[in-house]
């Protein structure tokens, strides 16, 4: 084994190369490129920033693409666990129910509740809720309203089979329409005043 024995030779690049692999430093680079990098930034979680024509944020240590419904989903997608106490929430429609309602789970409506009850505050917040769905129903009924007292008394149709059809309403009866629905819409303000 004297002269035919294999000498491997180590370069400066191996070298360093098992330097930063002690030094558990695995993105080090040992060779210098040439030519075209691109610039390589850190983000943390919350960062939003934008990248090739797209909005993009970090979640969970997730990188995702910001999306203008994002709020919307936010609001109709239940969490797994309560916002609130952080318990799961695995009651089914009753934790879906009052998380569309109050944003947190069964449990914490009932401690809550459990406590207005105590304290006699418990009638208030309810009339409070009675209140705000029937303010909520109130703006519904002004857009329709709206809509009828902008529609014309002439409005046509496409059917499946492609004929247009021209319906032909009669004001008097749209006039009455519209005053049972402010008739209708000033006793629920009288409701709520009272």
């Amino acid at each position: 084994m004297s002269d035919n024995a294999l000498i491997k030779e180590f370069k400066g690049r191996d070298i360093q190369r098992l330097r930063n692999l002690v030094s558990k430093d695995y993105t080090a680079k040992t060779t210098t490129q040439i030519g075209y990098t691109k610039k390589h930034q850190q983000h943390k979680e919350g960062d939003v920033w934008e990248e090739s024509g797209r909005k993009w944020t970090i979640k969970n240590g997730i990188k995702q693409t910001v999306n203008k419904l994002d709020g919307i989903k936010k609001l109709v997608v239940m969490p797994l666990s309560c916002p609130n106490c952080g318990r799961p929430m695995v009651k089914g429609r009753v934790d879906k129910y009052m998380y569309s309602i109050h944003r947190k789970c069964f449990d914490c409506v009932i401690e809550y509740e459990t406590k207005l009850k105590a304290e006699g505050k418990f009638e208030d917040y309810q009339n409070n809720i009675k209140k705000q769905t029937i303010s909520v129903h109130i703006k519904e009924l002004e857009e329709v309203l709206l809509d009828l007292s902008m529609a014309t008394s002439e409005e046509s149709f496409v059917t499946e089979d492609g004929d247009i059809e021209n319906w032909k309403v009669k004001d008097d009866h749209r006039q009455e329409l519209i005053e049972g629905i402010k008739e209708y819409i000033q006793k629920l303000k009288d409701m709520i005043n009272s």
